[in-house]
């Protein structure tokens, strides 16, 4: 039976030019997947290849990945197809709404771990693992099946790329994700790391963060935040990656705007949560959901980015998550009381 890395290079054996997209604004797994499989593609068929980025990679720790590991990224609207070309995607699916991909694009392949489906009907190699923490130690598994070794640069991005989807908790993880962190470990540049998971924030960062916690109120078991201006929509995540730490709720919400989008993104620390299928009811045709067990996101485009109309649609994305939640309505308590927070302005 052959090996799902044999399947893979098989399908794009005859390629003039390999083009590997992902999701918009790209993450350290989609990252660290797509610089995998052009190594990949480049050590066992000796095809050329383009990494692409479909939007902005704003998080500081995602700016030091790409600039510290030299990650050549091609705008996705400045991407042209030539004859022959195959076009892989990585870290997402087709119809999900988590990308600007046109329809005349030649999708040769999908590999991913999300468990939102989307559309796979004809597209000739699918790797589609949910069970995975990422992305990236699927892609690990293919260079160890191929006997690739990778070089301290992409264990690097490999290896952070598992470990930021991995480093909530509850950890999601599998067999293969361990193995590929043992793997991987001890090729990775471990000061490059050090300089990722670190890097330096913008006074912005810090702006976003006091108003998400000035304006994030407790409904029972679920905490949500409401954010003006998200700095970057990458904020949204951090927020609930740090409001699931409170020891009194078992879910946490960010909604925030940017542009002319409301961002979401949704954390829980129950187990079996289902937690991208819930928010995916919740948004409904508002916009589009979906995600992991206990991590999602979401984004929902904004008729107008008046106050009142911003403050309508958070009213009603409150009412239905609580519906599905089977909380009962109520006043939401602050996190930071009013009287804490107009005391420490005048401190």
């Amino acid at each position: 039976m052959a090996r799902k890395s044999d399947r893979f290079l098989s399908n794009l054996s005859q390629a003039s030019r390999v083009t590997l997209v992902t999701h918009v604004n790209p993450d350290p797994d989609s990252l660290g997947s797509m610089m995998a499989l052009a190594h990949l593609i480049g050590e066992k068929l000796g095809i050329p290849t383009r990494l692409t980025r479909d939007g902005l990679i704003s998080r500081a720790e995602n700016r030091a990945m790409v600039d510290l590991l030299e990650i050549d990224l091609v705008p996705l609207e400045a991407a042209t197809w030539i004859p022959g070309e195959a076009v892989v995607m990585v870290d997402s699916q087709p119809n999900t709404g988590r990308h600007h991909l046109g329809s005349d694009v030649p999708l040769v392949a999908v590999i991913d771990h999300h468990d939102t489906p989307g559309q796979l009907e004809g597209i000739p190699f699918v790797d589609v693992r949910r069970s995975l923490g990422a992305t990236c130690s699927l892609v690990a598994s293919y260079l160890r099946e191929q006997s690739v070794t990778p070089c301290a640069r992409l264990a690097t991005a490999l290896m952070y790329g598992i470990e930021t989807e991995l480093g909530g908790y509850p950890r999601e993880a599998s067999p293969l994700d361990d193995k590929a962190l043992i793997h991987l470990y001890p090729i990775a540049n471990k000061d490059l790391l050090a300089h990722i998971r670190n890097a330096r924030l913008p006074q912005t960062y810090f702006n976003g963060l006091l108003q998400a916690l000035q304006n994030s109120f407790v409904y029972d078991r679920l905490i949500i935040s409401w954010v003006d201006d998200l700095p970057q929509p990458e904020m949204a995540a951090e927020v609930v990656d740090f409001l699931i730490r409170f020891e009194e709720v078992d879910w946490a919400l960010c909604a925030g705007v940017h542009g002319s989008n409301l961002i979401l993104s949704m954390r829980a620390a129950v187990a079996d949560a289902e937690a991208g299928d819930l928010l995916a009811r919740v948004v409904g045709k508002l916009g589009r959901a979906g995600g992991h067990d206990r991590r999602a996101g979401g984004m929902i485009p904004l008729t107008s980015v008046s106050e009142n109309a911003i403050e309508q649609l958070c009213s009603e994305l409150r009412k239905r998550l609580l519906k599905a939640l089977h909380i009962e309505e109520c006043r939401g308590q602050r996190l930071v009381s009013k009287r804490d927070i107009l005391q420490n302005l005048h401190s």
